[in-house]
């Protein structure tokens, strides 16, 4: 499961990035993003910088999906962020889907490590 830990953190990370990109979209549809909304996303890609650090924790997942719930409410403030947070939770629902199969193949010694080899 360390690997991946390592692919939570990297989505996190590659989210975060993209959620400052948004920074430089947003005054090409309409007026740009408020000044508490600039907050809100400079905010919000911190918190997910942060998070992808703590993955090795019991609850780094947790909060790495609690930030996929923030970040689709804050979309009230920033619609761009909303669309982002439903792209980006569905990515999530993808990686949750392939943790259950590995903890799955993990349980039943299916890994390819887990396989003893006869002589």
């Amino acid at each position: 499961m360390k690997g991946l830990r390592g692919v939570f953190a990297a989505t996190l990370v590659l989210e975060s990035i993209v959620v400052l990109l948004a920074l430089l979209v947003l005054p090409k549809f309409g007026e740009g993003a408020t000044p508490l909304g600039v907050i809100v996303i400079a905010a919000l890609a911190a918190a997910m910088i942060v998070a992808a650090g703590v993955q090795r924790q019991p609850w780094g997942l947790r909060l790495a999906l609690a930030l996929q719930v923030v970040m689709i409410a804050c979309g009230l403030l920033v619609p761009a962020l909303g669309v982002l947070g439903v792209v980006f939770a569905l990515v999530w629902g993808g990686l949750l889907v392939l943790r259950r199969d590995m903890a799955g193949k993990i349980a039943r010694g299916e890994l390819p490590g887990q396989q003893t080899s006869d002589p």
